[in-house]
């Protein structure tokens, strides 16, 4: 039975899987909207969404903490860039678009993108 088991395998051992992850959403950061499949999509949403919510209080606990997943460069433009950018949002930072179905395998095809301001 399934049941309590909410994440996606991707077919992947655990430590590879959190590092392919983090990398996904690393570059989420530093483009603001990429193309990927509908589940790793749904996968990186609510961890993108907890990041720019503790990227929101700008200190050295959260950069710590942050840093252990994301590279620098995308760690700054996050604290930078992203989180003044949406600081007046209460949550809800991401918008996933269902764009059709890949071609030689036939997955399902999304974009991520972060939106462009807090209203």
């Amino acid at each position: 039975m399934k049941h309590l088991r909410k994440n996606r395998k991707f077919g992947r051992p655990a430590d590879f899987r959190k590092s392919f992850l983090w990398n996904l959403i690393s570059s989420l950061i530093l483009k603001e909207r990429i193309r990927t499949t509908e589940a790793r999509a749904k996968e990186i949403r609510p961890m993108i969404e907890k990041a720019i919510t503790r990227a929101k209080v700008d200190n050295l606990a959260n950069r710590r903490l942050l840093l252990k997943k994301l590279n620098p460069k995308s760690l700054s433009k996050l604290f930078k860039d992203i989180s003044p950018r949406l600081s007046a949002r209460g949550g809800g930072y991401t918008r996933i678009l269902k764009i059709g179905y890949r071609k030689n395998d036939g997955a399902k095809m999304a974009i991520i993108e972060i939106l462009e301001h807090g209203k």
